[in-house]
Parts: C-alpha cells; structure tokens; sequence
C-alpha cells in the first residue's frame, strides 16, 4: 500500500529497516546479521507454505537488510540522503530514474543489486554452511529478485543413492521396503526379472533441498541368499534330501516353495541325476508367467547305524558280484 504525493507520485509506506529487523542503530555488524538469519529462516516462504503473508515478511526482511547490511548504505540511510528501500529522498523528481553515485545509471531501482552477503547468509541457513552460488544447494537462486521474496524456480535436490538387500520371497512378491535416508521407508515396485546390482529410479523419492523440489532416489538392489534355493534365472533349483528307501521305493515329499510347501511324487529308483520340476512356482518372469523350481534328490542314509541295513548291503554285493 501507499500514498499519493501532491505531486501525483506513488510512494510506498516503508517500513524503517531498524524496527523490520527488530534492531537499533547502535547494533553492530554481527547484530544485524543475527537478526536477519533469524528472520530469514523463520518467514521463508518454502518453510511457511500455508502462510500466504509470508511471502511479504520475507520480502520486507530482505529489503531491510539491503540497508542495514550494506555498510554504505546503511550510513546513506542514517543521514537521511536514502529511504527504507534503497531509493535516493525526493527533491523534485531527482534520484526518479536517475543515477547515483557507485550505481550506475539505473540507480537503486535496478541493474545488479548488491546486497552484502544476504546470499551466503541464506545459503548457510539451509545448507550448513556453503555459500556462494556455485556452492550453493539454491544454484544461485537468491540472487538479485531473491532477495526480494522472488526467488527463481525451484532447483530439485541431487539425486540420493540407495542400496538395498532383498529377499527372493520379496523379489517374487514384486514388492519390498526399502530405506530412504535415517528416517523413512518406502515400497518400491520390483519388476520382474530384477537382477542383482540392477539400478531402479524412484522419482521425486531422494532427499529434499530446503530450497528445492526433491530429487529421485537410486537403488541399488542386491537379493539376498536363499536358505533353500539357488536362482537360475526366472527358475530356483532346490537340492532335496531323501531317505535311501525313498529314492528305491518311491514316495510322495513335501517340497518348500517361495509360497507354501507342496507334495511332489518322487518316483521308485530316483538317483541324484535326476531333476523334477514343479511348473509355475519359481519367480515372475518379464514376458508374465512364472518361472519353475527345479528339484534335486539328494539321497541320505539315516543318521543311526542300521545293521538290517548293512546287511541288506552287504548282500546286495554279493549278488552284483555273480
């Protein structure tokens, strides 16, 4: 808002810099800037997003530092030779458009805008302590209209790398939870035919720049070993004791899956060189379908000593021996 002079001019209603920084005119350097960190990040309208003054605050807090963080400036300001904006005091029509000394020809009201540090300033608020624009998260964002309250578009964060360890039974789900930074856990769609070390980008999930859109986060998936299966591409082979007389005779077994055990027939006089497959229960394949568990007889003998036994082997010699 504002006022008309007698001579038709517009002239904005300013607030003195010393009181929009909560400051007098005895404070020193290092009090000004103090104040103005502390406004900076208290009215900044990314930290203020259901605050529609804000954006005004923040603005005015800008402004004021212009002033009172300039050394120049400031001195300008408490002779009286410039108002709360920068501009030169109206004499007539003087200073409207024209020069001023170390200005160049646009004066305050444009070109390069120089205000002190207000750039590290806010480039440490949020970043820790890079300043510049080069070094900043910003990309340089709070230079001239920024400090204004106009900052430029939002920059997105860098990307964030992620590793994570996943189950089979995960992998064959097509889902897992994976952590993203200290604090948060997201669920990541697996595609079918992941492989270990295979890269998914989740965009928009990475870390957020204080002043920026967030960025996507990288992961990384490595599948964990599986106590019972070895994956053969979209198939998982299971080695599978048996009992001595089932590999001779003949039996019905309980087979684990990724998703419940099933019966498979193991048929009479079985060897370690065979394989049965149990179709449909291994993981998901990229054409669809899924693929199949292999499994392997691996014939064991019983854990006590059995004299019935040995003699039936015994006997079993002499026979192959005629």
């Amino acid at each position: 808002m504002g006022i008309f002079s007698p001579n038709n001019v517009m002239v904005l209603n300013m607030r003195d810099p010393y009181s929009v920084l909560g400051v007098d005119k005895s404070s020193d350097g290092k009090q000004v800037k103090s104040a103005f960190r502390k406004l900076a990040k208290k009215y900044h309208p990314d930290r203020n997003k259901d605050n529609p003054k804000a954006q005004e605050k923040f603005s005015e807090v800008n402004s004021a530092y212009e002033i009172l963080g300039d050394k120049d400036k400031r001195l300008q300001f408490d002779r009286g030779e410039i108002d709360a904006e920068g501009k030169p005091k109206f004499a007539g029509f003087e200073g409207f458009g024209g020069g001023h000394p170390g200005r160049g020809p646009q004066g305050f009201g444009g070109g390069q805008q120089d205000f002190g540090d207000a750039e590290d300033i806010l480039s440490q608020i949020f970043s820790g302590g890079a300043g510049g624009a080069g070094g900043s998260p910003f990309g340089g964002q709070f230079q001239q209209g920024a400090a204004r309250g106009r900052p430029r578009r939002p920059q997105p964060a860098a990307d964030t790398k992620v590793f994570a360890r996943i189950s089979l039974e995960e992998l064959a789900a097509g889902k897992a939870q994976v952590r993203i930074g200290p604090s948060r856990t997201v669920s990541v769609t697996i595609p079918a035919g992941t492989e270990d070390g295979q890269v998914i980008r989740l965009k928009g999930q990475g870390e957020q720049s204080p002043m920026g859109q967030a960025g996507d986060a990288l992961v990384t998936i490595s599948i964990r070993p599986h106590a019972d299966f070895k994956r053969q591409g979209d198939d998982l082979r299971i080695d599978l004791p048996i009992n001595l007389d089932d590999a001779v005779l003949g039996a019905k077994v309980r087979v684990p899956t990724l998703t419940g055990a099933v019966s498979l027939t193991i048929p009479a006089w079985s060897t370690s060189d065979s394989a049965f497959r149990i179709p449909g229960k291994g993981l998901p394949k990229k054409a669809g379908g899924n693929g199949d568990i292999l499994v392997y007889p691996r014939i064991t003998l019983p854990k006590e000593k059995s004299e019935d036994l040995v003699q039936l082997m015994k006997s079993w010699q002499v026979e192959k021996v005629k």
